[in-house]
């Protein structure tokens, strides 16, 4: 379709990593900025792209001097978009903002509301269908999804693919802001640890995989010489083992391995995830590998290449650079 382009949204500072991922696999970026890549193409799937959170299909632009402007524009673009369609479900409302301009999530929150305030207005049965936030799940999704690239310009679409990254709830109890990374990984991957499980934690201190996993009923072993924290401290599901997580060998094969070490991310692919997925200790794994010292897009190609051990022994595994990532990604999968 010409003129048909996708806008890709991404973590703030991250968007060189975002198009050097689509360059790599053939594509070529129009344009970026904080937050988004541009890529011209054919509407339908857009592909795995580790470094993306979302993609809008052929957004509109749409301007507005103020959060009211704007929130008028947006209300007016939504209703000329219904045109023959009924809305009989539930649809998402989403609205992202570029990280670097301060206020810039006040405008959207203020938009949001303007917008929605003014579609129940003009569209009450339609309104009441509204959920917002960023719906869970990956593939397809319709409702509104706008980003605001400035204060008074923002791109929306009624189609986003949703690639697993979203923010997740945070929980008191748990001892470090890993916890989240943990809990957005389950939604990558489609399944969570639960009751009865068992669960492998490498590098598990101060605990926050291991209260994820043990919160939700399953049994870990959590493997590190530091201190649990937290609710992971002396909680009853979790068994708290002080060894090297590279010579730990489980005695039966495991439901789950957790990884997250600060460690080389080859020396951890060599030593842990290799043999891992090789021997069949696990059932399925969530492995975070930083890449701050390496090429991310090098360490990228490696991962999905056949002959990986991913390739070779969890061939749908993920791999993404999550909501609550900094320089690592995650990756996730279920051994064959």
């Amino acid at each position: 379709m010409p003129g048909f382009f996708m806008l890709h949204l991404c973590q703030s500072g991250y968007e060189s990593l975002l198009a050097r991922e689509l360059a790599q696999g053939g594509r070529a970026a129009e344009g970026q900025g904080p937050g988004w890549v541009r890529e011209a193409g054919s509407p339908g799937h857009p592909g795995e792209l580790a470094f993306a959170h979302a993609s809008l299909a052929a957004p509109a632009q749409v301007r507005g001097a103020s959060a009211a402007e704007l929130a008028q524009a947006l209300a007016e673009w939504f209703g000329a978009s219904l045109q023959g369609e009924r809305v009989e479900a539930a649809w998402p409302v989403s609205f992202a903002f570029a990280g670097a301009a301060p206020g810039l999530g006040k405008r959207a929150a203020a938009a949001e509301r303007g917008c929605l305030a003014r579609v129940a207005a003009r569209l009450p049965r339609v309104a009441k269908l509204a959920a917002p936030g960023w719906p869970a799940g990956l593939g397809w999704a319709r409702g509104i999804f706008v980003f605001l690239e400035s204060f008074d310009t923002a791109w929306a679409s009624r189609e986003a693919w949703r690639h697993g990254p979203r923010r997740m709830a945070d929980d008191p109890a748990a001892p470090s802001r890993s916890y989240l990374k943990a809990e957005e990984a389950y939604g990558l991957l489609g399944a969570a640890p639960q009751a009865g499980q068992t669960v492998a934690d490498l590098g598990a201190a101060p605990g926050g995989w291991s209260y994820s996993a043990a919160r939700r009923g399953a049994r870990v072993l959590a493997i590190d010489n530091g201190p649990l924290k937290g609710g992971a401290l002396r909680h009853p599901g979790i068994e708290h083992r002080r060894e090297d997580a590279f010579r730990f060998r489980p005695e039966a094969t495991l439901d789950w391995l957790f990884c997250d070490l600060v460690e080389e991310p080859r020396r951890v692919l060599a030593g842990i995830v290799g043999p891992w997925l090789e021997r069949g200790w696990c059932r399925r794994f969530v492995v975070n590998l930083k890449f701050g010292q390496v090429d991310p897009l090098a360490l990228l190609a490696e991962l999905r290449s056949p002959a990986s051990a991913l390739g070779r022994h969890a061939p749908g595994a993920r791999i993404s650079h999550l909501y609550h990532d900094r320089e690592e990604l995650t990756v996730v999968g279920a051994r064959i």
